[in-house]
């Protein structure tokens, strides 16, 4: 058997998640759903927010995904429990890989699952309450099975993303059709000329 590659920590939501949403939890009363991902790469996720007065009380979530996905999911669970929408939106998998305790660089991008679907659900529950589009920044789609913008590129750019292979390790991207590819590598080198090497 080979050595557990991930913290105590990771080990931890891993194997005793918090706020999955279970079987018998059907009627969890949510106001607001988020689901992000496509179930074609294994990867898919579901978030269930119960919100009251633009502060997150309660959270179920369900996901298709390995270890890394579930670890980050549990942990940005417990961290939005009583926190304000606003606040919530700018989680990004940058901050729950520091709270996990690190992941190996190749399992980064299965922490961009639950972040997303937290701002899935947000942006729901803000167009159910009429403030559509409240937080949300003007963004591109690039790659259509995934949902992934161009912020979301921009933001591996800023971590030292600069191939494909490690866009698609940061962000999953064209792991379904493929066809973004040429409009992403476009967009990335974009970033190169605006931002510099």
């Amino acid at each position: 058997m080979t050595d557990w590659l991930y913290s105590d920590t990771v080990k931890d939501h891993f194997t005793n998640p918090r706020n999955v949403l279970l079987a018998d939890e059907s009627q969890f009363s949510a106001n607001a759903r988020g689901q992000t991902g496509n179930i074609k790469c294994g990867d898919q996720m579901l978030m269930l927010l119960k919100i009251q007065d633009d502060v997150i009380i309660d959270v179920r979530w369900k996901t298709y995904g390995c270890a890394s996905a579930i670890a980050s999911t549990s942990i940005l669970s417990e961290l939005i429990k009583g926190m304000n929408i606003a606040e919530a939106y700018q989680i990004r998998p940058q901050d729950l890989v520091e709270k996990l305790g690190g992941l190996p660089e190749y399992k980064i991008h299965c922490s961009v699952l639950g972040d997303k679907a937290l701002r899935t659900a947000i942006d729901d529950y803000l167009e159910k309450t009429g403030r559509p589009g409240l937080f949300k920044e003007p963004a591109t789609e690039i790659c259509r099975c995934l949902f992934i913008t161009d912020k979301d590129i921009e933001d591996a750019f800023s971590r030292g993303v600069r191939t494909w292979e490690e866009l698609q390790q940061a962000t999953k991207i064209g792991t379904v059709c493929g066809s973004c590819k040429e409009k992403a590598m476009e967009f990335l080198h974009s970033l190169t000329h605006i931002y510099g090497s």
